[in-house]
């Protein structure tokens, strides 16, 4: 089984009392390592896709296995366990803490968790994405693409089996948008983490293994990233 598993997963919003379908009948199952692109026009579910994903939220109907675990049957202590975890979260606007220094935001994750060497834990993460001489400047003073590193440690930081991004490059120019995607696709192979990328970017699918477009809430096609690649 895998890292992550979606079993026959709906989800609908209220909206001024009528029910809104986000997600119809998916059925998706994700291995360690893979680096998956979610695909799809706006509104298509992607978002919705990953928040249940990362047990943010929950689905209507269906399952969501995570590690084994229905996300739906734990309680409230037991997810905020798993989402400190095993999930790491990139967010296109990198949501890095303004009154914390580049490595205090790494490190909070770490220190949340009880975890011995929060620091050495940290700096050795922002090694890994070559932002350690920044260390002690604030998010203010970074460059986007330096904050979304940080991010990257961030999320990187208790080592999790599934990382959930949400158009990292969308706020990104075209070469720091590869230096982003190089970073997810190293994570993905040296640390056999999941990666999950919402993106409308024909650059970032090439990064990944596995292409899942979505349409009106339902899974339209899943292909090999390099069979979309080359269909343009």
């Amino acid at each position: 089984m895998g890292v992550l598993r979606l079993d026959r997963v709906s989800k609908d919003y209220v909206t001024q009392g009528s029910s809104v379908p986000a997600l119809r009948d998916v059925s998706l199952e994700f291995q360690p390592g893979e680096f998956v692109a979610l695909v799809g026009r706006s509104g298509c579910g992607k978002s919705t896709l990953l928040n249940l994903a990362g047990a943010m939220d929950f689905p209507t109907s269906g399952t969501v296995w995570l590690d084994d675990v229905s996300t739906s049957k734990l309680n409230d202590a037991a997810l905020t366990r798993v989402r400190r975890d095993k999930v790491g979260f990139i967010f296109q606007s990198f949501q890095l803490l303004p009154t914390l220094s580049v490595i205090e935001n790494v490190e909070l994750p770490l220190m949340l968790a009880g975890r011995k060497g929060s620091r050495a834990l940290a700096s050795e993460r922002l090694r890994w994405v070559e932002m350690e001489a920044f260390a002690a400047r604030m998010p203010f003073q970074l460059s986007g693409g330096q904050m979304q590193r940080v991010a990257i440690a961030r999320a990187l930081a208790n080592s999790p089996s599934i990382l959930l991004a949400d158009e990292p490059t969308g706020n990104l120019d075209t070469a720091t948008s590869q230096v982003i995607l190089a970073l997810l696709r190293r994570s993905a192979d040296e640390f056999r983490t999941t990666v999950l990328m919402a993106t409308h970017s024909l650059e970032a699918i090439g990064r990944a293994d596995i292409v899942v477009s979505l349409h009106d809430g339902r899974v339209e096609s899943v292909n090999p990233a390099e069979k979309i690649v080359a269909q343009g």
